[in-house]
């Protein structure tokens, strides 16, 4: 089918306010995101693969700690010195590109052991998070803390150890570092981002926000952290402080123990994403944003950089909530045990790795579990992902835009408007991002070569009659035939 080459048009003036919105749809994404996974921070996790060997059984097993294997795989002393290798360093992965799956490890701390000279802390809870800009669906898996399991290099234990153990033995990567390798090994997906956050950091961030809205299920009584006394918590929903919050999600004397303690993590979470995301708190929440970043940030850290956050954070408000799966490694997953841990006796869940598998497959499901990278034919998915794009000329070159979007037409892009006159004129290509059209950001980025961050702008506007938005440079030039 013949393409029919398109007309120049003049770029319309934009509103000064339609800017602002922008600026402030993409200053919000970033301390959205941390706040959700701030959120995050005082949940129950763990994972799949690591099972004890059947020598095990479910007989108690005379442990004082975790078991350390020598490279033959044989136990050794627990007491054993453990050879002090080079101070903690931040594991930094690739940049996201934007359309593979991506997976962040959330943990949360308990400082008191720092506090009771009990060394480095041990994580007091842990969840999988998930998201696919594909099928713009997104999943939460939470493991109880009490999951035995494997911790590469030093053998079976409850799973909230690997964090104390990386971070006191000054493993790389510190505690976070072996908390993702031992959670990779027992869920069985690749993990690219952690985030780690501590009790105070998430009660201030909540205060920040002016509380968190929710609607409680029923009457609850809890034990905030610090001099504050117990309190109980009626049902309806109600406005809570931070420490109310942290309270009610690491509250585990109810029936189902830590299956409830999980599922009111969950609670919170979403909780947080309707209020941060909602259109009708939109403004208040971005008139907040420094200071709830101020609060989180001196008890956050994260290998996730700050571009790719905000990327993640706009991605996460234009997925609808009934696309969020939610799963919670329960009862009937895992079997009963005590041990002994540091001359203590300590309940332990063993899990059944076949049931745990299926759980894990309904969260990281659409484009597959186990593989987290975009694949198939650029140009192919490029063609479905539909976008609407505009193209306007940055440079002195008279016909350049329209050119440019002939070629890109020719290449099966839904190119819809070719404009003579950008907003300024440019050494290099920008690529503006009004809608989450992935799959076309990626195969423009290759078309112009694009590799700085400062290229590419994500501006969302759901009223936008485009989703991308080219802004050729001096650099496309030669790149596109005449």
């Amino acid at each position: 089918m013949k393409k029919t080459p398109l007309k120049i048009s003049p770029l319309p003036r934009l509103p000064i306010g339609r800017l602002i919105l922008w600026a402030a749809a993409v200053a919000l994404a970033i301390p959205a995101f941390l706040v959700i996974r701030g959120l995050v921070t005082c949940w129950t996790i763990t994972a799949l693969p690591g099972v004890a060997p059947a020598s095990c059984g479910t007989s108690s097993s005379a442990l004082t700690g975790p078991v350390i294997l020598d490279e033959e795989g044989t136990p050794v002393a627990v007491n054993t010195p453990v050879t002090e290798i080079a101070a903690p360093e931040e594991f930094a992965p690739p940049s996201w590109d934007g359309g593979s799956r991506v997976t962040l490890l959330f943990i949360g701390l308990d400082e008191r052991d720092w506090i009771a000279g009990e060394g480095a802390p041990r994580s007091d809870s842990m969840i999988l998070f998930t998201i696919d800009p594909v099928s713009k669906t997104a999943g939460m898996l939470s493991i109880p803390r009490d999951m035995w399991v494997n911790i590469p290099g030093y053998g079976y234990s409850r799973i909230n150890v690997a964090y104390s153990l990386g971070e006191g033995n000054k493993l790389p990567g510190g505690g976070p570092g072996l908390a993702v390798k031992t959670v990779e090994q027992f869920i069985g997906v690749p993990i690219q981002y952690y985030a780690q956050v501590d009790f105070k950091a998430f009660e201030e961030a909540i205060d920040a926000m002016g509380g968190l809205y929710m609607c409680i299920p029923e009457k609850i009584r809890i034990d905030p952290i610090g001099e504050k006394k117990h309190k109980v918590i009626q049902k309806g929903c109600q406005t809570l402080a931070g420490f109310e919050v942290l309270g009610y999600a690491r509250n585990r004397y109810t029936a189902g123990g830590d299956v409830d303690r999980a599922n009111r993590q969950q609670q919170v979470i979403m909780a947080l994403v309707d209020q941060v995301f909602s259109p009708q708190n939109f403004p208040t929440m971005f008139a907040k944003a420094p200071e709830i970043y101020a609060e989180v940030q001196s008890g956050l850290r994260t290998n996730l950089s700050f571009d790719d956050a905000a990327k993640l954070g706009v991605l996460l408000s234009q997925i609808p909530k009934e696309n969020i799966k939610r799963g919670v490694i329960d009862y009937s997953m895992v079997t009963f045990d005590n041990v002994v841990l540091n001359g203590q006796q300590a309940s332990i869940f063993k899990p059944i790795p076949d049931k745990i598998r299926v759980l894990r497959d309904e969260i990281f499901t659409t484009s597959g579990p186990l593989s987290p990278l975009a694949t198939g034919d650029a140009t192919a998915l490029m063609q479905a992902d539909g976008a609407r794009v505009r193209v306007t000329n940055g440079t002195f070159t008279a016909g350049l835009s329209e050119r440019t979007g002939n070629y890109l037409l020719a290449q099966g892009m839904q190119v819809l408007e070719a404009s003579a006159y950008a907003d300024r004129q440019y050494d290099r290509t920008t690529i503006v991002v009004y809608g989450p059209k992935l799959y076309t950001l990626k195969y423009l980025i290759s078309v112009f070569g694009v590799n700085a961050t400062n290229q590419i702008i994500f501006a969302p506007d759901p009223a936008s009659p485009y989703d991308i938005e080219v802004r050729v440079g001096a650099d496309a030039i030669n790149l596109i035939p005449q």
